[in-house]
């Protein structure tokens, strides 16, 4: 081997080892909303792995779906001299005082899957999907489906206030707005949890005719469908046929309620949203070049076409 090769070889391992030693010393504070969704646990799952196979010190706080945790974690984080924190926000407003704190303290914040009301130079970037998007998606679905048949739906929303609930609700109307037979008859706050999903559901059927004249079930999170499904078959109905299902993250347990014909469609959310935060972490902290103040990912429908049990297998493993 010549000089100028070991010269070249000795300064690519030095700069490998260099890389490798940097980003094994970053600490990254992680204030998760809580475990309300098989979803969540997904985002939870996933950025503990990202974290580990990139060499990163993950300090993970659980929320418990109360802002107040939330805040109290991000004062801790900075309290710990951490270098960056990723927040998953539980609501959009409330954020701003907490956020110049670490502004302050010289900290970049990075939003996950959801946004917040507050000056964009309070955090580094967001990482999320186009929520508006994804309801849109899952209305024009429904609008494909049911033609011009008339279609009354009942709605189950997200956590009041939250962004996805704000927004899979926006985009989902301008879907069928429209289309004067498809009307949203019933619509009321499942907190994305299974439990209170088939809860409200339950009131949704009695109020409307035993659930004979509901056409369809909009879901802003598989969860809640889950739940709602299961509210549907406890009455007598059957989903997916009697009234159709469609919600949105992409969980295992809604492409197994769609192989067993139970629900009609789903708009994926990907739970990786720590890659792209990490990556555009690595980049900013090596040359100080800030990335796109938005970095979305993609919205993608799945139904019983697209290989449910297939997606299922692919899916139980990543911590739903």
């Amino acid at each position: 081997m010549n000089m100028i090769c070991k010269l070249a070889l000795g300064v690519s391992m030095m700069a490998l080892t260099c890389s490798t030693a940097m980003a094994a010393s970053l600490t990254v504070g992680f204030s998760q909303i809580g475990s309300e969704s098989g979803w969540r646990a997904a985002e939870t799952s996933v950025t503990k792995m990202e974290a580990e196979k990139r060499g990163i010190t993950l300090k993970f706080a659980d929320a418990q779906q109360k802002q107040e945790n939330q805040i109290k974690a991000i004062r801790g984080f900075i309290a710990q001299g951490v270098d960056a924190i990723l927040v998953a926000p539980v609501v959009a407003t409330g954020w701003e005082s907490v956020l110049n704190e670490a502004k302050e303290a010289k900290i970049p914040v990075i939003l996950l899957d959801r946004g917040i009301d507050a000056p964009q130079d309070l955090y580094l970037t967001s990482v999320a999907s186009d929520q508006v998007k994804e309801g849109r998606v899952a209305g024009d679905w429904l609008v494909k489906t049911v033609g011009d048949k008339a279609c009354k739906v009942v709605e189950l929303q997200g956590t009041v206030g939250s962004t996805p609930a704000i927004n899979r609700k926006k985009g989902f109307e301008e879907a069928i707005a429209k289309h004067p037979n498809i009307t949203i008859v019933r619509s009321q706050t499942g907190d994305f949890t299974r439990a209170k999903g088939k809860e409200v559901m339950e009131g949704f059927l009695k109020a409307e005719n035993g659930g004979k004249d509901i056409c369809a079930m909009y879901a802003h999170n598989d969860d809640m469908a889950v739940g709602g499904i299961q509210a549907i078959k406890d009455a007598g109905l059957k989903p997916g046929k009697d009234i159709k299902v469609v919600s949105i993250d992409g969980v295992p347990d809604i492409f197994s309620a769609m192989a067993a014909g139970e629900a009609n469609a789903t708009v994926e959310l990907t739970p990786n949203m720590a890659g792209p935060a990490f990556d555009a972490l690595a980049a900013y902290l090596k040359d100080g070049k800030k990335p796109e103040k938005f970095i979305i990912t993609e919205s993608k429908l799945y139904t019983p076409a697209d290989d449910p049990k297939g997606e299922y297998e692919r899916r139980k493993g990543l911590g739903y």
